[in-house]
């Protein structure tokens, strides 16, 4: 779209934008939540396989094998006099090689024949709930249905309002303001806000196409514009309300789904609020873009 308005343009720029800031996000994220306590936590490397013989040790006391349980042990003995290491090779079943391969059918269909993702992805898991029945029987319960009704419905109404030209008639109100600087600011907010709760690609596809007007003007740089909007409008896909949010809530194990709800909608209240400002001033006000 930048290259048909004729507008100058630098996919290096981009790019590399969207790397800075996704990194110092990933870095402060990281620092905040425990990253440090981490890095400083030493664990024996022996530590899983010493709890596996411990509870297989008290198993057979308490299932009354004396004899093996006194044999088991005897032998850990002499195994670890000769300097010796017991361990235990792991062989991928029939299942987890089916879901490996439906996995690269999904890439290849997608990247190489450009098939439409959501229709592969049930077709490989059709299959594979045909193929291994007894393997699939519980994994409908274990959706976390919750989560698909509240994305289901929050894209259901955000395609209603881009259907009746809502969003669009408040991008094209502020691109007409007249204030180059702030309507960048606004849009990269329009942008934010929106991608929270629908596509990042689908959004930059009706943002970009307001800010060209201004951007012909000359008074903006036009790279740092276009760079601004795209980190405002994919970096706050951490919204429990977007697509990798709602999959990592999704996937969320020995954790309270609601109160991870909850944080997650925090947290991408905070970045709504703050990249699209931290674009505009990193990317736009200096106009070195």
């Amino acid at each position: 779209m930048v290259e048909r308005a004729g507008l100058p343009d630098s996919a290096i720029a981009v790019f590399l934008s969207s790397l800075a800031f996704n990194t110092v996000v990933a870095l402060i994220i990281f620092v905040l939540f425990g990253g440090r306590e981490l890095l400083s936590r030493k664990e024996p490397l022996d530590r899983s396989e010493q709890d596996g013989v411990q509870s297989d040790v008290q198993g057979g006391v308490q299932g009354g094998v004396q004899g093996d349980v006194h044999g088991d042990v005897q032998g850990g003995e002499r195994d670890g006099e000769r300097g010796g290491t017991r361990t235990t090779t792991l062989r991928p079943t029939r299942d987890q090689i089916l879901t490996v391969v439906g996995l690269l059918v999904l890439g290849v269909g997608a990247l190489a024949f450009d098939l439409e993702v959501g229709f592969v992805s049930i077709t490989v898991a059709v299959l594979l709930a045909i193929l291994s029945p007894q393997a699939q029987k519980g994994a409908v319960e274990k959706i976390s249905w919750s989560t698909v009704l509240l994305i289901s419905g929050v894209i259901t109404y955000v395609g209603v309002l881009e259907k009746m030209g809502t969003i669009k008639a408040v991008g094209e109100g502020v691109a007409h303001i007249g204030a180059p600087l702030i309507t960048a600011l606004l849009l990269c907010y329009i942008g934010a806000i929106v991608s929270a709760f629908a596509s990042s690609v689908g959004v930059l596809g009706s943002t970009i196409p307001l800010a060209v007007p201004f951007l012909l003007m000359g008074e903006v740089g036009a790279v740092g514009v276009i760079a601004a909007l795209a980190v405002s409008s994919t970096i706050v896909d951490c919204s429990p309300f977007s697509t990798n949010g709602a999959l990592v809530l999704a996937n969320a194990q020995g954790v309270d789904r609601d109160a991870f709800f909850r944080k997650l909608i925090a947290y991408g209240a905070v970045i709504v609020m703050v990249a699209p400002l931290a674009t505009w001033l990193v990317l736009v006000l200096p106009g070195w873009l």
